[in-house]
């Protein structure tokens, strides 16, 4: 027998033991990472009962890859352009949450006299809620349509790409070992410019060159792709100093933005669930037992912090947002634990070998209990808030609830505020794409050039021409592309002193545009060349061919536009609060009185399906309108009185928490139907013979179909076969008759007819 290797033996015993585990934590009703992790526990050299793992070193490569798997599908589930639906609200709260909870995680991991990168860990460990448990707990104490529960997500999202940034800027510190602000402002300003960059070229190339190999890709190809694609963009981000976690985040936010990311994210599920569970297995194995007693008392203080801090944090931000005194109550409750980021913190903290070992323990620990505490401090937030009432003088209840008022009252941004915003984003993009052409050309096209080539003229030309020519569409968009919203033409024939600062901008821009130009010429050519012959000509181009150059880079932006929204336009059933409201103001004004839409869908047996709006008197009776209907492709905007409700209809309904909660047992009533027993139909025979009072009758004269809930399907006539006769037909002696119905009845009429 060939010789085993100690990998394979290791993984089916990690595999085994799991779910076994998994198995028993899903049928108490706990997270499955809990189980994962104590299947971890049991199969590592720490718990001597069970056999252990040998090769670590493998299980480790293994869970590197679970963790950039991990990322991968959660940059699927991400999408940019949810970011920028999550609202002002959610980024606020978020924000507000994880600025408080990652210092007072720094300082209490000071406190119990831990080493400056231990706390720092903490503090990044702590900055992220469970999504998981969160939308467990959402769906067993049937909140989830509650409107504090959206502005929950929306926290869950920001953080999600907050907590990506700190585990660039958490590895950056542990390996360079400063803290610098200058040296940690560079340090976000480099991500932040290469997640830029990497999004434009990425939706650019990305969904094109999807569409043009759909009709040669299956699911299988489609699978080595997207892994192709996300272990590529962890090449490329690991090259460029940052994390392998990031690269493969990115790649899934880009690719969650093109049409087929429903089908890689249902394609790597499996792989995911694998790599993921082995992942989380190798967590549980760098438990200590005794580590657990050891650090008992650092587990409930950083227990206690994360129940108190995330509340007192979350609270405050959703206060500061806008959210009434309840909401914000609510949505502190709910984001009161930590969950699968902690562990991915930690790993990367130990994998660059600055953090101490004990810190497993304790994020395994913390999560465990914040796991149970979190349905009850959900179910607890209501008479949490009303005690909070009770106490409170009322003139800071009355205070809080005016302020919040008066922020959902603030109007939409004026024109000044749009042209400048449109204005930032024209200097933003095309800035970070230049500087990206001349890395591009710097780091790796012109050296190559330079290595292959030996004619100097030729090197001159293309080192000249090459970087100038690329950059000059988006350098001709940087010095004189107008925004695309009419506010520039508004501001300017609304009143004269308008003119002057409009003026000073695209002056400014003109400057800002030959500055550019001088830095890739010093770069590329000698000052004599620049000022003599490479200025004069790229200002010629621009003035010469500006229509052209317009043209074109029109098309490169409509091509990005396009590939931004196939995704959305695919989508037949999009948003229903952005299909409604079609811009925030109507959200915020709604949000003013604690209003909120939900959309729910018609059970095909509801009581009220074909009965028209005004019967049904909803509004009338309990205080609730009806925004919209969704009826497959089709969208009517708030319908009218006469219209009716349909099977699986999409409902868009406008009303608060209270009232929804006394409405809703009205839309999911139903008529229960009749319980049958598939094994009660039959197909049957019954025998026409001469006695038969159903002979020479037609077979709906004959009432054979009401007699056996059935339908006759064939009739046999000596060697003629009539297949689903006619109801005409008439019956004759001898005649065999087939009929599909219920079985005791057919039983019962063949003795009788």
């Amino acid at each position: 027998m060939g010789h085993l290797p100690k990998l394979i033996e290791d993984l089916a015993l990690i595999l085994i033991v799991a779910a076994f585990v998994v198995l028993i934590f899903r049928k108490i009703k706990q997270p499955l990472v809990l189980g994962y992790i104590i299947a971890g526990f049991l199969v590592s050299p720490n718990f001597k009962i069970f056999p252990s793992v040998v090769d670590n070193e493998n299980i480790k490569t293994l869970a590197e890859i679970g963790v950039i798997f991990l990322l991968f599908s959660l940059g699927l589930e991400f999408s940019f352009k949810k970011l920028l639906n999550v609202g002002g609200s959610a980024s606020i709260t978020a924000f507000v949450e994880i600025i408080f909870i990652t210092i007072a995680g720094y300082f209490t991991g000071k406190m119990l006299g831990w080493s400056t990168m231990d706390s720092m860990f903490l503090g990044g460990m702590l900055a992220s809620s469970s999504t998981t448990i969160i939308i467990r707990a959402f769906d067993e104490l049937g909140v989830k349509t509650k409107n504090f529960a959206k502005t929950v997500f929306g926290v869950l999202v920001v953080e999600d790409i907050v907590v990506i940034l700190l585990m660039v800027l958490l590895s950056t510190i542990a390996v360079t070992k400063e803290f610098e602000g200058t040296q940690i402002l560079f340090t976000v300003a480099k991500l932040l410019f290469f997640l830029i960059l990497w999004f434009l070229l990425g939706i650019f190339l990305l969904p094109t060159f999807l569409k043009k190999i759909k009709d040669l890709i299956d699911e299988e190809i489609l699978m080595i792709l997207s892994i192709g694609l996300c272990l590529g963009m962890v090449l490329i981000a690991t090259s460029v100093g940052f994390s392998a976690e990031l690269g493969a985040f990115v790649m899934g936010s880009i690719i969650a933005e093109t049409t087929v990311a429903e089908k890689i994210e249902h394609t790597l599920k499996s792989v995911k669930d694998l790599f993921g569970a082995v992942f989380f297995v190798s967590v549980g194995m760098m438990i200590n037992y005794n580590d657990m007693i050891v650090y008992a008392i650092p587990i409930l203080a950083v227990t206690f912090l994360t129940l108190f801090g995330k509340l007192f944090s979350s609270t405050l931000g959703a206060l500061l947002s806008g959210q009434p005194l309840k909401q914000s109550v609510q949505v502190g409750m709910s984001m009161a634990q930590i969950g699968e980021f902690a562990f991915i913190v930690a790993t990367l903290g130990l994998s660059l070998g600055v953090i101490s070992d004990f810190l497993f323990p304790v994020a395994v620990g913390v999560s465990a209990i914040t796991t149970f505490t979190t349905p009850y401090m959900i179910k607890l937030s209501e008479p949490f808030y009303n005690w909070i009432v009770k106490v409170t003088p009322q003139k800071y209840i009355d205070r809080i609830n005016k302020y919040s008022s008066n922020t959902q009252s603030i109007q939409v941004e004026n024109s000044w505020q749009v042209l400048l915003k449109n204005y930032a984003r024209i200097i933003l993009v095309n800035g970070i794409i230049i500087i990206g052409i001349y890395l591009l050309c710097s780091k790796f096209i012109i050296p190559n050039i330079n290595e292959h080539l030996d004619n100097n003229d030729i090197k001159n030309i293309i080192g000249i021409a090459l970087p100038i020519l690329s950059a000059l569409p988006f350098l001709w968009a940087l010095m004189m592309k107008r925004p695309s919203s009419g506010a520039y033409g508004e501001l300017w024939q609304k009143a004269k002193y308008n003119r002057g600062p409009l003026l000073i901008i695209e002056i400014f821009r003109i400057i800002l545009g030959i500055l550019t130009l001088g830095f890739f010429l010093d770069r590329f050519a000698s000052t004599q060349i620049s000022i003599f012959i490479t200025i004069p000509v790229a200002v010629i181009i621009l003035v010469l061919f500006n229509k052209r150059i317009n043209r074109f880079y029109n098309r490169i932006e409509k091509r990005f536009i396009r590939n931004l929204n196939d995704r959305s336009e695919q989508n037949v059933q999009p948003d229903a609060v952005t299909k409604l409201a079609g811009n925030s103001e109507i959200k915020s004004s709604l949000a003013a009185w604690d209003v909120h839409i939900l959309e729910l869908e018609v059970n095909p047996l509801a009581d009220y399906i074909g009965k028209k709006l005004i019967d049904l008197q909803w509004r009338e009776k309990y205080n609730v309108n009806i925004g919209y209907i969704k009826r497959g492709d089709k969208l009517i905007h708030t319908p009218d009185r006469h219209q009716v409700l349909m099977p699986h209809d999409k409902v868009g309904i406008i009303t608060t928490d209270d009232e929804f909660q006394i409405f809703k047992p009205v839309f999911d009533s139903f008529e229960k139907p009749e319980e049958t027993n598939v094994n009660e139909v039959k197909l049957g025979k019954i025998l026409i013979n001469r006695h038969s009072p159903a002979k020479n009758l037609t077979i709906r004269q004959s009432g054979i179909r009401d007699k056996t809930d059935g339908l006759v399907v064939a009739i046999r006539r000596g060697e003629e076969r009539i297949l689903n006769p006619e109801s005409t037909e008439i019956l004759r002696e001898d005649d065999i008759v087939f009929v599909v119905g219920n079985k005791k009845k057919i039983e019962k009429l063949n003795v009788e007819i």
